[in-house]
């Protein structure tokens, strides 16, 4: 088949990777000049930053992916384990889980007395969770029917779904910080953990259980090491790309007209842009009936990240991953999600990745990435007038955490700086709303209720990215690719891959037990077919 890919972001990526694996001609097209989407690179003067996500959790499935490729993953980076997880600050209290879970039990138990052996029985009960709920990651809700199957109803008594993760995490912890340091992942969702459904308690035990990955260079390696397996398998990256409509003929995708006016008569269409994005823009009036403007407004989306990206020239006292709790966490998570204001007193998240990794900043310097949830752009914030006092308070807060007198003192080191607002990630990296997590992921928009891997709408266009089952982040997104891949091999009576994704997982393992069959480094071709993405990478801001 000639297929259409639209986005390189990972999930683009993904189904590139593994359709041009398979032997179809693949098209990606992508409207930056550089690869990744919001896992991309960005440079500024001699520091590298990662745009959005800086870590990488469930490592086994990225390393599938490349498995089901015909690739090894560490051929193409290096991970190195990051440990502790992170440190979480309440106040003058600091709490840094690592190590084993035996030793995260017992950090717990001395500041937090009476919660060790909680802590390990939360952990068993994921664990069981977790084998009841991944078979339904692993298949499409194309019907109401998925709800019947024998995967459903034997996850069902676990699945915690009427439930929250605040209510789930309180049935364990006595001590508030420690319900807090358990359920601020629902942030990754977008979501305030007194409203996310109690089945993503997960997000936490999976860092635990798994453990947090950084590869060296960013996270940005891993799409950049995407792009190369889809080019050494004959897939066509075109960058700098931009797809101005999917072309619908009988109510099937037949291809793209680009932003130039090209048009590409294609076989299938996989789309990756965002979600609510694309669905408002990339098709005519009236085609996507269930997603039209009206319909659209009445979704439910994720909060937004308020940016700093900060070059400093000095070696800050800082951990590879921290996180600044608000006094008043509840309200600041409602002011966000509910309220729809900022926060006199913000949470803040503090990225120090040139302390594990110094190919990211030069020796004696800092590469500081800094971001605070705020509302998305439905709050009708004026971002541009509230930029100033909040890049002031972060940096007040950065000033605090590192032992300066004044924010003076450590803005004096700024050598490099790059704000990022939701309007920006709007206007900029075309996210419906700045809603930086895509849709939200309450209940009424889960599985079968969530946009579907393939449009009921427009036969022969597929979806992969975090608006679509099962999800947004990494791991999810490289699911929804690889169901999209499957529906639309199968769709056309191909025979599909065997799919093992996230499958013989050990603990303590960094990954399933198997080995990758033709396994090969980055070949030499790809490599130069990827030095101008990689240097528009480098030069690119957002």
């Amino acid at each position: 088949m000639d297929i259409a890919v639209v986005g390189a972001g990972p999930g683009g990526l993904a189904a590139a990777m593994l359709l041009a694996a398979n032997g179809h001609n693949v098209t990606v097209l992508e409207k930056q000049p550089y690869v990744g989407g919001r896992t991309s690179a960005l440079r500024l003067g001699d520091y590298l930053f990662d745009r959005g996500p800086t870590f990488l959790m469930m490592l086994p499935v990225l390393e599938e992916l490349f498995a089901l490729a015909g690739r090894r993953l560490q051929d193409y980076m290096e991970l190195k384990k990051v440990d502790p997880l992170y440190t979480l600050k309440f106040g003058d209290l600091e709490f840094s889980p690592g190590g084993s879970h035996e030793d995260t039990a017992k950090s717990i138990e001395e500041l937090f007395p009476g919660n060790g052996e909680r802590y390990l029985r939360f952990m068993s009960r994921e664990r069981d969770k977790l084998s009841r709920v991944l078979p339904l990651l692993k298949r499409p809700f194309t019907s109401a029917g998925g709800y019947l199957s024998a995967d459903m109803l034997r996850a069902l008594p676990r699945l915690d779904a009427a439930d929250t993760v605040y209510k789930r995490l309180s049935r364990y912890f006595t001590d508030e910080r420690l319900r807090w340091a358990f359920s601020f992942q629902s942030k990754y969702l977008g979501m305030s953990p007194w409203e996310c459904p109690g089945t993503f308690t997960m997000l936490s035990f999976l860092e635990h259980e798994y453990g947090l990955y950084h590869p060296v260079g960013g996270l940005n390696r891993i799409t950049e090491a995407m792009a190369e397996a889809a080019q050494e398998h004959g897939a066509e990256l075109r960058l700098a790309t931009g797809v101005r409509r999917v072309l619908v003929r009988n109510g099937q995708a037949r291809g793209v007209e680009l932003d130039n006016g090209e048009r590409l008569e294609k076989d299938a269409v996989v789309i990756n842009a965002d979600f609510a994005h694309a669905a408002a823009n990339l098709f005519e009036p009236g085609v996507l009936k269930a997603y039209s403007p009206a319909k659209l407004i009445r979704k439910k989306l994720s909060l937004s990240t308020f940016m700093l990206y900060l070059g400093i020239n000095s070696e800050l006292p800082l951990p590879h991953h921290k996180i600044v709790f608000a006094a008043d966490y509840r309200s600041n998570v409602d002011d966000m999600t509910k309220r729809m204001v900022l926060s006199e007193e913000p949470s803040l998240y503090i990225h120090h990745p040139s302390r594990l990794d110094p190919t990211l900043a030069s020796p004696g310097k800092s590469a500081v990435y800094m971001l605070m949830p705020v509302p998305n752009n439905r709050s009708g914030i004026d971002w541009n007038a509230e930029a100033p006092s909040i890049r002031k308070l972060m940096l007040e807060k950065l000033a605090g955490e590192c032992g300066f007198a004044s924010a003076a003192g450590l803005e004096a080191l700024v050598e490099e700086e790059l704000m990022y607002t939701p309007h920006d990630w709007e206007q900029r990296s075309y996210v419906y709303e700045g809603a930086t997590f895509s849709l939200a992921h309450s209940l009424d928009q889960m599985m079968y209720l969530r946009p579907h891997n393939k449009f009921q709408e427009v036969d022969r266009c597929y979806l992969a990215g975090g608006g679509t089952h099962p999800g947004s982040g990494l791991p999810t997104i490289i699911q929804s690719a690889i169901i999209s891949v499957r529906l639309l091999e199968q769709s056309q009576g191909g025979a599909a891959p065997e799919r093992r994704f996230l499958g013989r997982w050990r603990r303590g393992q960094a990954g399933p037990e198997r080995t990758a069959s033709g396994a090969k480094p980055a070949g030499a071709g790809a490599e130069a077919g990827l030095a101008s993405a990689r240097a528009a990478a480098a030069e690119s801001r957002p």
